[in-house]
C-alpha cells in the first residue's frame, strides 16, 4: 500500500511538470501567487494568455533563452532567436508548442515549459468621479454595480444617471449607458463586465 502511494505521488508531480518537447505535454501550471490565478470558472489548462500579463518562458538547458517576459499590448513576447512571437489568445501549452516550433531551427530537440505567473489581462477599470479610481480584477460574473461598489462609493459631483461603459467590439469603442439609480431600484439590468472594460462616472 505504501508502494503504490508513492507511485501516484511520483505520478502526480511528473503531471504537474508541463513541459513541451521531448516528453508528452501536459497543462503547465499557474503560479500560486495572490491574485495570480485564473479566474475560478477557468481551469489553469485552458486560461487564455492576454496583454499586461506576465510569463515565464524555460527552455532546459538554454539559460541564454530562459526568462520572464511581459505581453505587449499588441498580443506579443520577445524572445532570442525568434524575435517576436505570438502569445496572447493561446493556451500556455500551445505558446510552449510554438516556441519549440520555432526553437527546432536553431537548438536540438529543445524542452520548452511556459508558466502564467501573473495575469494582468482581466481587468477592468473606473474613472472618473469615484472614490478610488483605477484598475482591479474582473472577478468571474461581476457586474457594473459589484465594481462601483469597489470603488468606494462617488464624489458629490457625480452624475450617477449619465455614467457609460466604455467596450472595445469588432475593434471599436462602444459606449454603453447605465443609469445607476434605474439599476439599483429594479427598473434596468445591471450589466456584465468583460475584460478590458471602462467604468466612467462623470
Amino acid at each position: 500500500m505504501k508502494r503504490t502511494a508513492l507511485r501516484m505521488m511520483v505520478l502526480i508531480l511528473l503531471l504537474a511538470a508541463g513541459t513541451y518537447g521531448q516528453q508528452s505535454s501536459v497543462s503547465p501550471p499557474v503560479s500560486e501567487r495572490p491574485g495570480s490565478k485564473p479566474p475560478a470558472d477557468v481551469s489553469p489548462a485552458d486560461y487564455k494568455i492576454g496583454p499586461q500579463d506576465i510569463l515565464r518562458i524555460d527552455v532546459w538547458k538554454e539559460p541564454e533563452i530562459s526568462r520572464s517576459v511581459p505581453v505587449r499590448p499588441d498580443g506579443k513576447i520577445s524572445l532570442p532567436l525568434l524575435n517576436d512571437v505570438q502569445a496572447a489568445g493561446l493556451t500556455a501549452v500551445q505558446l510552449a508548442k510554438n516556441i519549440h516550433d520555432g526553437l527546432t531551427r536553431f537548438v536540438t530537440s529543445p524542452q520548452v515549459t511556459v508558466i502564467v505567473t501573473e495575469i494582468n489581462s482581466r481587468r477592468v477599470y473606473c474613472n472618473g468621479e469615484v472614490t478610488r479610481p483605477g484598475a482591479m480584477a474582473l472577478l468571474p460574473d461581476m457586474t457594473a454595480l459589484q465594481a462601483l461598489s469597489s470603488c468606494g462609493g462617488f464624489t458629490q459631483f457625480a452624475r450617477v444617471k449619465d455614467i457609460y461603459i466604455l467596450r472595445t467590439e469588432h475593434g471599436e469603442q462602444v459606449q454603453h449607458p447605465f443609469n445607476y439609480k434605474d439599476v439599483v431600484k429594479g427598473r434596468s439590468p445591471d450589466m456584465r463586465l468583460q475584460p478590458g472594460d471602462i467604468i466612467v462616472v462623470p
